[in-house]
């Protein structure tokens, strides 16, 4: 087994790409399985913040090779722009970034048919990122897609025209909205000249003979578990398998060399857009979490429901994805409250329960509490649990104990040193 997996326990933006970058030493390659540029992965080097939303957060470290994996849909102009702003860092890393020729390509009309479906549905919007994410994955499943191994075929004009017809046949059922087709076409035809200059592979190939040669590989997840198509909260969810099982199908690999599964959570809770947040918060303390955090999204920029942590969400979510090690991230946000709570069990139906019920959207769900003090201390960039305030730990403690598993990580800040990591 030579594969470890890291991702995000609740509805995304859990904090992955800092704990990628902390843990990338460790291996080869970094591998990203799924998503598209709907995530938005976050990282502060050296004082400068960067944000990831295609390729793997290993690229700052030198001689990591990074995979775009099957799994994953890929915007050419988002990817285009991606690798120019990392470019303008002088870090050198396109002869380690490659990309799955299985991939598949969004097209400029998978984004105008999002944005279209969106806008019909006024209130009962699903919250989508309008990246077009949704459209292409249907279009995967509806076996219509194209993928980037098409780019290199004397057929990919036809193919192309093909599906595009087929997407304007499709956004006649909807009003019309404003969207510059034809300016999108020319940035994204341009835009196939950079991703022409990746390393295009078999992934599955390359993936399993890098297991093969012995070398540590990491999987990095996008979006959150509670928006996994399957078993999240469905139907405010993403299109794609973000749970452990989507490593495999993303990057072409046996269950069998999965090793670690390393969960990400907020020492709160956060989603963006529409559907169920059990413990979301209406009054000061969830406004006052979203502008200690900067709760905006990486993406959208819209900003994020706040909450407190909530157990039996997680205690769900470490079942279904298998999850060996837990990353508590944000634990410097909540430095000055004068009380936290956890959300240790749902009461439904005038019954208390530690289990998710089927559909969150048709139960009236009443979160209990379990109180703490707040500890009022300034511990951001702490590196040393010992010099955690006692009532900090004892908020970290209680959390290990309703999750019946150690936290190994803990982060009180965005930069890479400010991690403490506990043996």
């Amino acid at each position: 087994m030579a594969v470890d997996v890291i991702l995000g326990l609740q509805w995304g933006d859990e904090g992955k790409g800092k704990i990628v970058d902390f843990l990338a030493n460790k291996y080869q390659l970094v591998c990203r399985f799924q998503g598209g540029p709907n995530a938005g992965h976050t990282l502060k080097i050296e004082g400068k913040k960067f944000v990831l939303h295609t390729i793997p957060s290993g690229i700052f470290r030198e001689n990591i090779i990074n995979v775009i994996g099957n799994g994953v849909v890929i915007d050419p102009i988002t990817l285009e722009k991606e690798i120019n702003k990392l470019s303008e860092t002088g870090i050198s890393f396109l002869d380690r970034l490659y990309v799955a020729k299985k991939a598949h390509l969004i097209l400029p009309t998978h984004r105008y048919l999002d944005a279209a479906s969106e806008a019909s549905k006024g209130k009962h919007k699903i919250g989508s990122t309008l990246k077009g994410i949704g459209p292409t994955y249907m279009d995967k499943t509806g076996r219509n897609g194209l993928r980037v191994g098409d780019i290199y075929e004397s057929s990919f004009n036809s193919k192309y025209k093909s599906l595009r017809d087929k997407h304007l046949a499709l956004l006649r059922q909807y009003p019309p909205i404003d969207f510059d087709l034809e300016g999108e076409e020319e940035k994204w035809f341009a835009s196939l000249n950079q991703l022409k200059q990746l390393k295009a592979i078999d992934c599955e190939y390359f993936v399993n003979k890098a297991i093969k040669e012995g070398k540590q590989i990491l999987a990095e997840g996008a979006q959150g578990s509670m928006l996994d198509i399957d078993f999240g909260t469905y139907p405010f969810v993403t299109s794609s398998n973000t749970i452990t099982s989507g490593v495999c199908s993303g990057l072409g690999i046996a269950p069998q060399q999965i090793r670690e599964v390393i969960g990400i959570t907020k020492a709160y809770c956060t989603r963006v857009g529409g559907g169920p947040f059990p413990t979301e918060l209406f009054d000061g303390d969830g406004q006052k979490l979203g502008e200690i955090g900067m709760e905006f999204g990486a993406t959208t920029g819209r900003p994020r429901r706040c909450g407190w942590i909530d157990i039996p969400q997680l205690k769900y979510t470490l079942m279904i994805n298998g999850v060996t090690q837990i990353v508590l991230t944000k634990l410097d946000v909540m430095d000055h409250f004068e009380e936290v709570k956890i959300g240790s069990k749902y009461s439904i139906d005038g019954e208390e329960t530690g289990e998710l019920p089927y559909d969150l959207m048709t139960k009236e769900i009443t979160p209990v509490y379990t109180p703490f003090k707040g500890w009022n201390k300034d511990m951001a960039g702490t590196s040393d649990y010992d010099k955690l305030p006692d009532l900090a730990k004892d908020y970290v403690t209680k959390i290990e104990e309703l999750l019946e598993m150690p936290i190994k990580y803990i982060s009180t800040g965005p930069e890479r040193k400010s991690l403490i990591v506990r043996e």
